[in-house]
């Protein structure tokens, strides 16, 4: 027998656009809660950039069309509001205020209802304007020219809102209060800069610092060139160390040896000298953690 879904039986109601927020009523659908979503008539920018994505992120939900500049989409909110558990925003509080949306009034008129607001930064930093990018770079992740690889801050705001909406479906589900007292909604806040914050702790702890065992100070934990490629090998514990210099012919793997020069440039030359499949066969024969990539 399956186990019941975690927020099944919660119905959340969206209003946040873009990434973040979608992202998490993506995994909030996939926890089994009923997704609602309001668009405004020009609809979500991500439907316009990148349709296919904006797709994923939305199956399953129910997305409609709410003008909260308007006396009759604010009325359909509310109205919605009304059958709703828990409220996703992404605007700054000013402009949640100007549509009367603030928790304080929202609260009022909905005690029931818990909010998750999605912001950029804590506090009264919720309304500097922001993106992923300069929540990166505040927390150090950004140490080049190159952009990161991918939306760090925004993917992991998704997560700590989805963990914020199961925090709020245990406050409202019953068997969590007093016998017989009526469950009142929370407001809770979730800031883009706070999760990269947490992604940053690695590097603030100097562990993906250039002199740190998984910055690239240790020659098994590094990537290296291959002759048709590149190879990112993960070598850390001891006996993947050992079985990676044997390969590359070094003798002995103990700590100290993995972050000598002469151990980067011999393991270096083993790579540069093997292509993606010989070092595929040999990451399977010799149990290696690695992992190739071949040239485009």
């Amino acid at each position: 027998m399956s186990p019941t879904p975690a927020l099944h039986g919660i119905r959340i109601l969206s209003l946040a656009l873009n990434l973040p927020g979608p992202a998490a009523l993506m995994r909030c659908r996939a926890m089994g809660a009923t997704c609602v979503k309001f668009e405004p008539p020009s609809g979500d920018p991500m439907n316009l950039y990148n349709p296919g994505t904006y797709r994923q992120l939305h199956e399953g939900v129910q997305v409609r069309q709410a003008d909260l500049k308007t006396t009759e989409g604010l009325a359909a909110l509310h109205k919605e509001l009304e059958k709703t558990d828990v409220l996703l925003t992404s605007f700054r509080p000013s402009a949640l205020a100007k549509f009367g949306l603030a928790w304080k009034e929202l609260h009022a008129r909905h005690p029931m209802l818990c909010q998750v607001a999605i912001v950029g930064g804590p506090g009264a930093q919720a309304e500097v304007p922001g993106h992923d990018l300069t929540y990166l770079s505040e927390h150090g992740l950004v140490p080049g020219l190159e952009l990161p690889a991918t939306l760090f801050a925004d993917m992991g705001g998704s997560l700590m809102a989805s963990e914020a909406v199961l925090k709020a479906a245990l406050h409202l589900n019953a068997r969590y209060q007093g016998a017989g007292e009526t469950p009142r909604g929370i407001y809770l806040e979730v800031a883009l800069a706070d999760a990269a914050a947490y992604l940053g702790l690695p590097r603030h702890w100097g562990l993906t610092q250039p002199t740190g065992a998984v910055g690239g100070a240790h020659a098994g934990y590094r990537v290296y060139p291959c002759s048709d490629g590149r190879v990112a090998v993960a070598a850390l514990e001891p006996h993947f160390a050992a079985a990676l210099c044997a390969q590359a012919g070094v003798e002995g793997a103990s700590r100290d040896l993995m972050f000598q020069r002469a151990t980067h440039d011999a393991i270096a030359a083993f790579f540069a000298a093997r292509s993606c499949a010989q070092l595929d066969r040999i990451a399977t024969k010799h149990d290696i953690p690695l992992h190739t990539m071949p040239a485009a």
